[in-house]
Parts: structure tokens; C-alpha cells; sequence
């Protein structure tokens, strides 16, 4: 009577979940320190946090007790003026993890599947079995290159779309425009997420009049520090703009973050010095790890770097830096084997996290 897995769906039942970032108070936990003390860089957060002017936006904004509005007019607004986009081809979401759940409800339907290029970012995979499909994925090359060719043909009748991150996570490379615009060719919807864009400067945006398949993501959580506040956003064709905006739900954005958005906005210019002093950090840190012996680095143009371990011993040396309050990414998988991804931290805790790497590797 009271099992209720029955009433599932099979897909549904059968789902692993996505394996997201523990909150700072389960880190130290685990660590056994105090939170302030633990060096959080699993996540490829901000280390600046927010604009001073989102708090003081959030703390004088007066009308919480009302619902945003449904068409986000002011928000698309915003975004249009920042993105150089017409604001009819933006909608925003709850982080751009909500935009690729309405993207996969749109064109996706049981049994029919996304191309990806592996490694990648896990919510495509996620939320396409979500959907009652799945992901192809498609091996990238030694150097995490494109497989265009293995890309082109993986596409088949129940493709639906194709998804990739530039730069691409975990592995920090860019998609060239000649790879994008292969796959774009092929007429297939074709996501591009720009997550981390404005530590690399290189968009898509402009061949959007030329290809109508084209959808290009960015988020607020990685250059404004706002990933606690949920806000992405999807640049498309306006008619699936409007057809996502139909089927949206009507206050998926809440007035705290689209505040947080337009305060963010306002005063980009110390957001973007910020993202200066994240990218100058990501080379000294680059720089810091290629003196580790044993360790590989790959070159990055996000705010984070791909180290691969001595072979064997990346779980032993993953848990070592967890035992001294260091929380990186760990990857088991056979593609990742002994890889960590350490997002950009202050100076300070990459200085800690090159002396701990340093003693747990050569040590």
C-alpha cells in the first residue's frame, strides 16, 4: 500500500542524480575544521562573491510579497542592453540548468537523444534521461578536442540537438567557429553554452541571424558572483523564445535575483576587473602547478584548471586534500582518470592548494 515507486515512470525510477556541490557546513564536517576554514573550489564559484551594490539593492528592494512579472519585461530589457541581443530572442531562467530543461522539453520526446561531446558539463546527460532520452556521447580527442566528424556522425533521426560547452567543462578548452558552424550546418538544434564566456571573451552570439538552430547560454552564477541566486538565461530564434516563454513556469525568476541581476549589471565594470584579477590568478596558478612533478595541467580559458594526478593515485591524493579541509572536483571515470578540477580561488588558497598538492605528490 505504501510503495509508491510503483506509480513511477520506468525512467524515472531508473534515474541516478546529478551529483551537485555539498554545502560549506557538510565540507567542514567532513574535514573536521570549522567552515570558515575550508577551501571551497569544487564548485567554480566566484571568490569575490557578489557586487557590494546586489546587497544593498536586496536590502532597500520593497516589494518581495509581489510576484515578478511573467514576461520579464525589465529583465530582457537588462540582458538585451548587456548582450547587444534583441530582448524578444532572451528568456531568463533559474540558472541556465533551467534553460536546458525547457530547451530538452521543447524538442524532446522519449527515445530520442542529444549529441555530446565527452567530457563534458553533466546536466546534459542529466536532464535529457530526465526526459525519457538519452545522450550519445561522442569521445573527444586526446587533446579534449571536437570530434566533428564522430559528431557528425552520431547524428541521426532521434536527434534532437546537440550540446557543448565553450569553454568546455570540465577541460577549459574553446570550440573553434569552424567546429561550431559544422554542427550547426547540419541543421540540428545546436546548444552553445557560454557559461564561462567572460573569462574567455569568445561568443557565438554574432552567427545567430545566420543559423536559426543556434542557442547560446550564459549565467550569472561564474562572472557576477550570483550562483547562490539562480539566474541564466538562453539568446535564441524568437519564435522558440516565445514558445519557452509560453511554457515556462510564469515566476520561474524571483524578484531577489532578478534585483540582484540589474544591481549586477550597473556596476559591471568592478565585476569585470574582478573577472581580470580571476584570470591573472588562473595563470599564476597554472604556472604554480606545472612546477608539481608527476602532475599534468591543461591549458584553461575558464576559472578553473584540469590537473591529471600521478596515475593510480588520484583518489588517495583527492582524499588527502579533503582531509586538510581542500574540496576540489574528482573525476573516477575512465576518460578523467586521477583528474582534479580546482576552480580559481583567492591567492591564498592557491597557495594552499599548490603546498598541499606539492607534499601529497612528491612528498
Amino acid at each position: 500500500m505504501n510503495d509508491m515507486r510503483k506509480f513511477l515512470l520506468p525512467h524515472i525510477r531508473a534515474l541516478k542524480s546529478y551529483q551537485g556541490v555539498d554545502s560549506m557546513e557538510v565540507m567542514a564536517q567532513k574535514a573536521g575544521i570549522p567552515p570558515e576554514k575550508v577551501i571551497r573550489l569544487n564548485g567554480n564559484e566566484n571568490p569575490f562573491g557578489p557586487s557590494p551594490q546586489v546587497v544593498k539593492a536586496l536590502g532597500r528592494f520593497q516589494h518581495y510579497n509581489h510576484y515578478p512579472d511573467p514576461e520579464q519585461r525589465r529583465l530582457r530589457d537588462a540582458l538585451a542592453d548587456y548582450l547587444e541581443a534583441p530582448a524578444e530572442q532572451i528568456v531568463a531562467g533559474n540558472g541556465s540548468d533551467e534553460i536546458i530543461d525547457l530547451i530538452l522539453r521543447m524538442f524532446m520526446g522519449p527515445g530520442e537523444n542529444i549529441v555530446i561531446p565527452t567530457p563534458t558539463f553533466g546536466m546534459y546527460a542529466f536532464s535529457a534521461e530526465v526526459c525519457g532520452g538519452s545522450a550519445v556521447a561522442v569521445p573527444r580527442d586526446d587533446d579534449f578536442e571536437i570530434d566533428v566528424e564522430g559528431m557528425l556522425t552520431a547524428i541521426g533521426p532521434k536527434t534532437k540537438g546537440v550540446f557543448f560547452p565553450s569553454p568546455n567543462n570540465p577541460t577549459g578548452n574553446v570550440a573553434t567557429e569552424s567546429q561550431i558552424r559544422a554542427i550547426l550546418d547540419t541543421g540540428v538544434p545546436v546548444v552553445v553554452d557560454e557559461t564561462y564566456y567572460e573569462f574567455c571573451g569568445q561568443t557565438v552570439l554574432p552567427l545567430m541571424p545566420q543559423y536559426p538552430n543556434l542557442i547560446v547560454l550564459r549565467t550569472f552564477s561564474k562572472w557576477a558572483g550570483l550562483a547562490g541566486l539562480r539566474i541564466g538565461l538562453g539568446v535564441m530564434n524568437p519564435d522558440l523564445a516565445q514558445t519557452m516563454m509560453a511554457m515556462k513556469p510564469p515566476y520561474n525568476v524571483n524578484l531577489a535575483a532578478e534585483e540582484a541581476l540589474i544591481a549586477s549589471l550597473a556596476d559591471r565594470s568592478t565585476l569585470l576587473r574582478r573577472v581580470r584579477d580571476i584570470v591573472a590568478e588562473r595563470e599564476r596558478m597554472m604556472g604554480l602547478l606545472q612546477q608539481i612533478s608527476g602532475i599534468r595541467v591543461w591549458p584553461s580559458q575558464a576559472n578553473f584548471i584540469l590537473c591529471q594526478l600521478p596515475e593510480g593515485r588520484g583518489q588517495e591524493i583527492f582524499e588527502g586534500l579533503c582531509r586538510r579541509g581542500i574540496f576540489l572536483r574528482y573525476f573516477g571515470n575512465a576518460r578523467l582518470k586521477d583528474c582534479v578540477r580546482a576552480s580559481v580561488g583567492l591567492p591564498a588558497e592557491t597557495d594552499a592548494v599548490v603546498a598541499a598538492l606539492t607534499e601529497l605528490v612528491e612528498g
